[in-house]
C-alpha cells in the first residue's frame, strides 16, 4: 500500500475531517441570523488568500479545511435568512440540507438504477408525486437536472424532436441540416436564459416570433399568431420581475389545437400549481406538454435542484437519447434517460426528503407563505411613499422611487447597508427595485425591519 492509499484509508476510518467539517456546520447556522447580507470588503479581501500556486505534495487536511471555513463562511450570501430578496434563490429547508449531508456522504451516481438503487427509487416516487402535486396528465415523466435553465433545454429539445418529426423529419438520424424549419413563438418579457438555451439548440432570433406583452408582463391573447404542427410556444408561470402568469387557459387550447408544442418556464411560479389559491393563475398550465420548475426556489430544496416535467416521455427520451455498450439498463428507473447528463449527483434524495416532509398542505402552505409576505411588504412600502409598479399575484414585488437616479441611488444604499438584499433591473425602460420572496425563514419582522430600511436608504438617496 502506497503512502497515500494510507493517508487515505486513515482519513476515512478515523472521521475526524468529517467531525470537523460537522462542527464548523453547526456554527455556520447557528451564525445566520447574524450575517450581513453580502460580505463586507474586509472579509471579501481574503479571498486573495486562496489564490496559491498548486502544492507540489500533499498538506494537512484539517488545516486545509480550516483555512476554506475561515475564508469560505465569511465570503458566502446567506439566503436561508429572512432579508434575503435578491434572486429567486429560495432557502433550504432543514430536512432538505440533511437529507443532502447524508446523500453526499453516500456519493451516489443517479445515472442508472445498477449505479444507485436509492437515486432511482426516489427520483421515480418524486416524478409521481410531482405530476400528481401539478395535475399533470397521466404518463408525464421528470428528470432532475441543475436548474431550470438545462431544464428548459430539455423540454425545448423534446419539442424539437416531437415538432420536426410531425413534419417527417426524424432528428435523431437525420440531424437539424436541411431539416424543416420551425417557428418558436415567445413573448417579449421571456426569460433570458430561454433564449440562450434555444440558441444551443441552433435556433437563431431571425426563427423566434415576438409576441407583445401587457404591463404585467403577459402574453398578449389577442396578439398570437397563426399557430401550426411546426410551431413551439413558450409561456411563463412567473414573469422573472413581476411575477406574472400568461392567460393559459386561453393561449394553451388554441396551440393544442394547431398542433403546436408548448413549454411552459415555471421556474418558480409553477408550484403556484400546489395551492387552489392560486388557481385563477394556473388553470390550464397542466395542457401545455412540457414543464422547468426549480425545487430550490419556491419548495426550498437545497442547490441544486432543476426539474424537468414532460408529457411525451418519447419525445424527452429520444431528444435525451444515449448510447455505449456497456451502460447496463434495468427494468428499474433508469434516471439518464431524462436527463442530458449520465453523471450527476443523487438530487431526488433531498427532494423527495423535502416533499414528503411538507406533504401536499404543506407545499401549499409555504407557496401562500410567501405570497402573503409579498403582499406585506408591498403594502408597507407603498405606506411610506414607495410606488409598487406591478400586480403583486405571486411572489414578486416590483418597486420604483421618483426617479431612475434616486431608485438606483436607493438599490446601492440598500446593498451597502448589509441588513437586506436585493436587485434592480429595467421594467418598461425605467430603474426598479426587485424583491423576491423567496424564503421560508421571511417573517413579519424581517419585512418590518426591511422596510425601515428601505426608509433610510430612500432618505441616503435623496440627500445625495
Amino acid at each position: 500500500m502506497s503512502k497515500l492509499q494510507a493517508d487515505l484509508f486513515s482519513q476515512q476510518d478515523n472521521q475526524e475531517l468529517l467531525k470537523q467539517a460537522a462542527d464548523f456546520a453547526y456554527s455556520y447556522t447557528k451564525n445566520l441570523p447574524k450575517m450581513r447580507s453580502f460580505p463586507n470588503q474586509q472579509s471579501l479581501s481574503l479571498l486573495k488568500e486562496l489564490n496559491i500556486p498548486l502544492p507540489e505534495a500533499s498538506e494537512d487536511p484539517a488545516k486545509i479545511l480550516g483555512q476554506l471555513n475561515h475564508i469560505g463562511a465569511q465570503n458566502t450570501v446567506p439566503y436561508s435568512v429572512g432579508r434575503y430578496f435578491g434572486f429567486v434563490n429560495g432557502g433550504a429547508l432543514p430536512i432538505g440540507l440533511a437529507a443532502k449531508w447524508m446523500a453526499d456522504v453516500w456519493d451516489q451516481n443517479a445515472g442508472l438504477y445498477v449505479m444507485s438503487p436509492i437515486a432511482a427509487q426516489t427520483e421515480s416516487v418524486c416524478q409521481r408525486w410531482l405530476t400528481e402535486l401539478f395535475s399533470l396528465p397521466h404518463g408525464s415523466v421528470a428528470g432532475l437536472v441543475g436548474g431550470t435553465s438545462v431544464a428548459t433545454l430539455c423540454g425545448l429539445a423534446a419539442a424539437r424532436y416531437r415538432q420536426l418529426s410531425k413534419l417527417n423529419w426524424d432528428l435523431t438520424e437525420r440531424g437539424l441540416f436541411g431539416a424543416p424549419s420551425l417557428r418558436i413563438i415567445v413573448g417579449t418579457q421571456t426569460h433570458g436564459t430561454v433564449i440562450k438555451m434555444l440558441n444551443l439548440l441552433g435556433f437563431g432570433r431571425q426563427q423566434l416570433e415576438w409576441v407583445e406583452c401587457d404591463k404585467q408582463g403577459r402574453m398578449k391573447v389577442d396578439q398570437l399568431p397563426e399557430l401550426d404542427q411546426s410551431c413551439i410556444l413558450i409561456l411563463q408561470a412567473g414573469n422573472v420581475c413581476s411575477g406574472a402568469f400568461d392567460n393559459f387557459s386561453q393561449l394553451i387550447p388554441q396551440a393544442n389545437e394547431a398542433g403546436c408544442w408548448v413549454h411552459v418556464d415555471g421556474a418558480f411560479g409553477l408550484w403556484a400549481s400546489a395551492s387552489k389559491q392560486f388557481d385563477s393563475l394556473t388553470q390550464g398550465v397542466e395542457l401545455a406538454n412540457s414543464w422547468s420548475v426549480d425545487g430550490h426556489k419556491t419548495l426550498n430544496t437545497p442547490y441544486d435542484c432543476g426539474i424537468i416535467l414532460c408529457s411525451d416521455q418519447d419525445a424527452l427520451t429520444h431528444a435525451l437519447h444515449q448510447q455505449g455498450s456497456y451502460i447496463q439498463a434495468s427494468d428499474e428507473r433508469d434516471n439518464m434517460n431524462f436527463t442530458p447528463d449520465m453523471s450527476r449527483r443523487a438530487r431526488g434524495i433531498e427532494l423527495w426528503a423535502c416533499m414528503r416532509y411538507l406533504g401536499r398542505k404543506g407545499i401549499a402552505q409555504l407557496v401562500e407563505l410567501l405570497h402573503q409576505r409579498a403582499v406585506y411588504i408591498a403594502s408597507q412600502l407603498a405606506k411610506n411613499g414607495f410606488k409598487v409598479v406591478n400586480d403583486v399575484v405571486f411572489n414578486q414585488v416590483i418597486i420604483q422611487c421618483e426617479n431612475d437616479e434616486i431608485t438606483q441611488a436607493t438599490l446601492k444604499a440598500l446593498q451597502r447597508s448589509g441588513e437586506l438584499w436585493c436587485v434592480g433591473a429595467k421594467w418598461q425602460e425605467r430603474s426598479i427595485i426587485r424583491i423576491s420572496i423567496c424564503s421560508w425563514a421571511t417573517t413579519v419582522d424581517d419585512i418590518d425591519c426591511s422596510v425601515a430600511t428601505f426608509i433610510k436608504a430612500h432618505r441616503c438617496a435623496l440627500s445625495i
